[in-house]
Order: structure tokens, then C-alpha cells, then sequence
């Protein structure tokens, strides 16, 4: 086979002309996203110094970001912070690893797929919250259970959209990569894995914001640190800056970290010729 022939086959798209988006262009999209979360802070803080809410309910940004920083100086916000992103960034590769692997025994082989999917769509229907007091029976109410329970949360959609985008190649692609002889190891590298990344790739974002819902529910019914118990002390001590506050901590750490996968997302996903690409 041509090294052209093979490059034909195994190109994700065929290459067209785009007209390219000029970088300010870019960024002046970036600053329009923030004129709205301003708006609101500005509404919320004019609403709060006109006496519109009780502070009791809601205090004013001003009041939440001084209370914030000064947990932070004291040093105690920096610990519940850590540990919430060391369960998050631990139950992530936790669950990617086993959705990846049987995310692709079930898109590729047939058998898999009948033997074990369905049993996994019965399992995704279960609620996050009732996983809790099974998890803590079994391991304990230490790290290991609400990693395991971030672990799950991110699986399922990992493990939908990789079994998806396996099922959803182009049966013309794998014809011709068996018109050219290729070995299963070249079909999964050079036709199946191109073809699946942009399914696998939306499944990690919706993973990780699972992932970021699962630790709160984690962290609220079982932890003596974490943003999640930081909300929990708040409502205890009747203390709604502190309640806020994490919240806009999850909020904030969230947007960031789905924002390193969108920017993985654009470079590994370049050759598309799309609207976002454009």
C-alpha cells in the first residue's frame, strides 16, 4: 500500500480550506463571557447595599470575598481547597481508566457490548446520593469512598460517549482499511480512535463536571475537609458567606479545569473543519 493510499485512509477529515479566526478576535470572544457573571456581581452588590435582600441570606460579594480571603490567610481555606481537588483530580483518573477500558470493549467487540451494557445502563440510572451508604459500608468513610464515588460519577459519561463514538465510525472507513489489509491494531489506530476522539473527548468534559457534582454529595455526608464541608460548617454556624463562598469555589475551580480539556479539545481536534474551528 502507497504511503498516499494509507494517508487517505487514515486522515480524520479530508483537509479543506478555512478562513481562520484572527487571535483578537478570539480573545474579544474570551472578555464577552464575562459581562455577564459582572452584571450580576454588580446587581448583587448594589441590590445588597440598598437593603433589597437581608445579609442574613445573602450578603454581598464584598462581605463574601472578605470572609473568603480572610480563611485564606488564616490558612484554613487553602486545605479544604487541596483536598477537594485531590478527590476530584484522583476519582477522575479513577474512573477514565476503567471507562476507557470497558468504554472500548463495548464499542469494539459486539460480545462485550451484549455481555456487559447492559448491566452498566442499569447502573448509570442509579442516583449519586444512593451510592453513599453503600460505599461507606463497604470502605469506610475515609478517602477511598468518596474517591470511588467522584470515580463513578465520571465513568458513565466517559464510558457513554467512548462506546458511542466506537459504534458511530463509518462503516465505509473500516471497509477500506480491510481493502488495504490493515491489522486490527492499525484500524483502531489510524481509522477508529480519529473517529471516536471527538465523542471520547465530550464524554471527559461531561466526566469531570460529574465529577465536581459527585464530590460535593461526597463531601457533604461524610468529611471533615473539603469545600463541600466548608458549605456544611456554613449552614451550622449560619454563616452564608462561608456557604457562598464555596460555592463559588466549586464554580470558579470547575470553569478552570473544564477549561484545560476545552483547550485539549481544540488542539487534538484542529483537522475539523467546524464552527469552532473556523
Amino acid at each position: 500500500m502507497s504511503s498516499r493510499t494509507e494517508a487517505a485512509v487514515s486522515s480524520p477529515a479530508v483537509q479543506r480550506t478555512k478562513i481562520k479566526t484572527s487571535p483578537k478576535r478570539k480573545r474579544g470572544g474570551a472578555w464577552l463571557g464575562l459581562i455577564l457573571p459582572v452584571l450580576l456581581l454588580v446587581l448583587w452588590e448594589t441590590a445588597s447595599r440598598a437593603g433589597w435582600v437581608a445579609p442574613y441570606l445573602l450578603p454581598s460579594p464584598t462581605a463574601v470575598v472578605e470572609e473568603m480571603t480572610g480563611m485564606a490567610q488564616d490558612g484554613e481555606l487553602w486545605g479544604h481547597i487541596s483536598i477537594t481537588l485531590y478527590r476530584v483530580s484522583a476519582g477522575f483518573l479513577a474512573g477514565l481508566a476503567a471507562a476507557v477500558v470497558l468504554g472500548a470493549a463495548t464499542g469494539y467487540s459486539r460480545l462485550a457490548r451484549q455481555l456487559l451494557d447492559p448491566m452498566l445502563q442499569a447502573l448509570r440510572a442509579i442516583p449519586s446520593l444512593a451510592w453513599v451508604p453503600l460505599f461507606v459500608l463497604w470502605i469506610g468513610i475515609g478517602e477511598a469512598s468518596k474517591i470511588t464515588l467522584v470515580a463513578v460519577g465520571v465513568f458513565f459519561p466517559v464510558y457513554l460517549n467512548l462506546t458511542s463514538g466506537i459504534q458511530g465510525v463509518d462503516r465505509k472507513l473500516i471497509e477500506v482499511g480491510r481493502i488495504y489489509q490493515f491489522t486490527s491494531l492499525q484500524q483502531i489506530k489510524k481509522i477508529i480512535l480519529p473517529a471516536a476522539l471527538p465523542s471520547f473527548i465530550v464524554g471527559l468534559r461531561s466526566g469531570l463536571s460529574l465529577g465536581w457534582m459527585f464530590v460535593v454529595a461526597a463531601e457533604l455526608l461524610g468529611a471533615s475537609q473539603g469545600l463541600g464541608y466548608l458549605m456544611v460548617y456554613g449552614q451550622n454556624t449560619s454563616a452564608p458567606a462561608i456557604v457562598i463562598g464555596s460555592i463559588l469555589l466549586f464554580a470558579v475551580f470547575g470553569k478552570l479545569t473544564d477549561e484545560v480539556l476545552k483547550r485539549i479539545q481544540t488542539r487534538a481536534l484542529k483537522w475539523q473543519d467546524n464552527l469552532e474551528n473556523a
